[in-house]
């Protein structure tokens, strides 16, 4: 009995102290959430505005064409970028991406596509080292906390790969699948294609009475130009705000995972706790029966 009682105190000890470990990554947790939302809310404007731009530009130049804006390229090779985690302590976070990137894999060679993938965060990438699975390219460090620069650098390498002939090892499409931060407590799984791009025509609020004629517009330099600077900054800005809402949800998938793993290991030392008590009752009464029982032996022996 004492050596149950050991055991179970044993455990109390070391449930709190892991205790302790989620209770402080639930703490750390809550308080990068919100600097990474305002972090996530001020990038959306900007990325907004930049396909409000695009999308006037291609409005008053419909003959314009541009690689990008193609939808109907080679697509026997298709890039998939993937938004996983540098750490773990998230729950299904990592887990929910990979099963989503494993359906959108099958679903491309089920269409005859070959899918090759582009790993932002050592989780992922760990995954599908694991597995022996080929990796075009792979990012880390920077999950929790996304740069800029970081970002310019991925949407740079899928627009120079997706500006590649297939055939040279370029792809014909690019998607990407991340972690969409949805509130504290919801996290959604995205898969979202950013090339080829289809900029949406939009009525504009400037824009003439019917029957007048709209006045000409003249872009220095051409109009070429600038829709090529604007769509890549375009892409490039896409995946910064996906970077930044999925570090959003990272954060928030943590807080949730770790409050769920404080109220279960306190659920646990209550448990604990009973069970010990219920231990050392009945050892007390072992004792106590085993006192009694010697007393009356040695009172019979005494009147004897």
């Amino acid at each position: 009995m004492g050596a149950q009682l050991r055991a179970i105190r044993g455990r109390i000890k070391s449930i709190k102290s892991t205790a302790k470990i989620t209770r402080a990554q639930k703490l750390i947790a809550t308080s990068r959430v919100g600097k990474a939302r305002e972090r996530a809310r001020a990038a959306e404007p900007y990325v907004r505005e930049i396909t409000r731009a695009a999308s006037i530009l291609v409005t008053h130049h419909t003959a314009l064409t541009h690689p990008i804006l193609n939808q109907q390229p080679d697509t026997s090779r298709v890039a998939v970028l993937v938004l996983t985690s540098d750490r773990g302590f998230c729950g299904a976070f990592n887990h929910d991406v990979i099963r989503h990137t494993e359906a959108l894999g099958g679903l491309l060679r089920s269409q005859g596509k070959e899918p090759v993938f582009y790993i932002a965060g050592r989780r992922g990438a760990d995954w599908f080292h694991f597995r022996g699975r080929e990796v075009a390219r792979e990012w880390s460090g920077f999950s929790g906390e996304p740069h800029y620069p970081i970002a310019a650098e991925v949407g740079q390498t899928l627009l120079d790969t997706f500006a590649m002939p297939t055939r040279e090892g370029g792809v014909g499409e690019v998607h990407v699948i991340y972690n969409r931060f949805v509130s504290m407590l919801r996290q959604q799984v995205t898969a979202h294609r950013i090339l080829p791009i289809e900029i949406e025509e939009h009525e504009r609020e400037d824009a003439p009475p019917p029957g007048i004629p709209e006045a000409p517009f003249e872009f220095e330099p051409s109009a070429a130009q600038v829709l090529d600077a604007l769509l890549g900054s375009y892409v490039r800005s896409r995946v910064w705000f996906m970077m930044l809402s999925s570090a959003a949800a990272e954060h928030a998938a943590r807080r949730a995972a770790m409050t769920s793993a404080t109220e279960n290991a306190e659920e646990l030392v209550e448990r604990l706790v009973r069970e010990a008590n219920d231990a050392r009752q009945a050892e007390i009464t072992t004792e106590i029966t085993e006192i009694v029982g010697g007393a009356e032996g040695l009172h019979k022996l005494a009147t004897m």
